[in-house]
C-alpha cells in the first residue's frame, strides 16, 4: 500500500509539472525521465565504453565529440534512441558522446513557401485557381523533431489543404473582396494544427485569384453594361437639370424685351470674335411668322 501510494504522489507531482509547464518548456517535459538507468545496464555499459574511447583517443576525439549551433538554431540529441533531459542544446559549444548519441540541427528562422495554385470551387458553383504564400517558425524544436517525420513537408501540405478548405465556403465576391478575413482564418487553422507540431504559422497572404476566361469575359459584359446604364442615367439627369435652368433664363428674358435685345448682341459679339467670314442673324419666329400671314 506504501508502494502504491508513493507511485501514485509520483505521477500526480508529474502531471502537475507537465501541466504547469508553458508552451516554451515542452522541450524540459519531453525529456524529464529519460536518464540512462531507464535503459538497463546495457546502456550503462555503452555509456561508460563511450566515456572510455573519449578519454583513450583525446585530444582527437574532441573533433567527433565538439558541435557548434549557430544563434538562430538549435540541436536535438538523442542518447541511445531517447531524447536527453534539458531539451534542445545551442547556440554555442556543446559535446556529443560517439556511438551512442545523435542529433539533429533545428533552423528557428521564419521560413516562407509558396502554396501551389489551388482549383476550388467556390460555394456559388464558381471554379477558381488561388495561390497564396505562408510564413511560420519552429517554436519548439523538440516537438518539430519528436512529434512530426518532416515538420516542412506537413505544413506545406497541410495548408494546401486548408486553402481548398476556406475557399469552398465563400461565396466568389467575398473571395475578391474580403481576402484579408479569408487569411487570417486560414492563420487561424494552420495555427492550430500545427501546435502540436512545435510550428508556429505567423502570416497567410492570398496572393492572386485567376479566373477562367469565358467568366472574365462575362463579367467584363456585365460591368460595362452597368457603366453604360449609369452614363445614360446621369446624361438623362444633366438634360433635366439643364431644361429647368434653360425654362427659368427664358422666363426671366421674357419678361424684359431689352434683356432680349442684349443676349441678341452678346450672342453676335461672340459669333465675330471667332473671325467667321459667315455671320448668321438669328430672327424672332413671331418675325417670319408675321411675313408669311402677308
Amino acid at each position: 500500500m506504501n508502494n502504491q501510494s508513493k507511485e501514485k504522489a509520483n505521477s500526480s507531482q508529474r502531471i502537475v509539472a507537465s501541466s504547469a509547464a508553458g508552451p516554451d518548456d515542452r522541450d524540459y517535459v519531453f525529456g524529464a525521465n529519460n536518464s540512462p538507468q531507464d535503459n538497463g545496464c546495457c546502456a550503462i555499459i555503452l555509456t561508460v565504453l563511450a566515456y572510455i574511447l573519449v578519454i583513450l583517443f583525446f585530444p582527437f576525439s574532441l573533433c567527433a565529440t565538439i558541435k557548434v549551433v549557430q544563434e538562430y538554431e538549435r540541436a536535438v540529441i538523442f542518447r541511445l534512441g531517447r531524447l536527453l533531459p534539458g531539451g534542445a542544446k545551442g547556440p554555442g559549444i556543446f559535446f556529443v558522446m560517439p556511438c551512442i548519441e545523435e542529433y539533429t540541427k533545428v533552423d528557428l528562422r521564419t521560413v516562407s513557401f509558396d502554396v501551389p495554385p489551388q482549383e476550388v470551387l467556390t460555394r456559388d458553383s464558381v471554379t477558381v485557381s488561388v495561390d497564396a504564400v505562408v510564413y511560420y517558425r519552429i517554436s519548439s524544436p523538440t516537438v518539430s523533431v519528436a512529434n512530426v517525420e518532416n515538420a516542412a513537408n506537413s505544413t506545406q501540405l497541410l495548408a494546401q489543404t486548408t486553402l481548398r478548405n476556406v475557399l469552398g465556403t465563400q461565396n466568389l465576391a467575398e473571395i475578391l473582396s474580403n481576402r484579408e478575413h479569408i487569411s487570417e482564418q486560414m492563420q487561424n487553422v494552420l495555427d492550430d494544427a500545427t501546435d502540436k507540431w512545435g510550428i508556429k504559422v505567423e502570416r497567410v497572404e492570398i496572393k492572386d485569384v485567376r479566373l477562367p476566361t469565358q467568366l472574365q469575359r462575362a463579367m467584363a459584359a456585365e460591368a460595362e453594361a452597368a457603366r453604360d446604364a449609369r452614363a445614360k442615367v446621369i446624361a438623362a439627369e444633366g438634360e433635366q437639370k439643364a431644361s429647368v435652368a434653360l425654362k427659368e433664363a427664358a422666363d426671366i428674358i421674357g419678361t424684359s424685351p431689352a434683356a432680349l435685345q442684349l443676349r441678341y448682341l452678346q450672342t453676335l459679339n461672340s459669333i465675330s470674335a471667332e473671325k467667321n467670314s459667315t455671320i448668321i442673324f438669328p430672327l424672332p419666329i413671331e418675325f417670319i411668322s408675321g411675313l408669311l400671314r402677308k
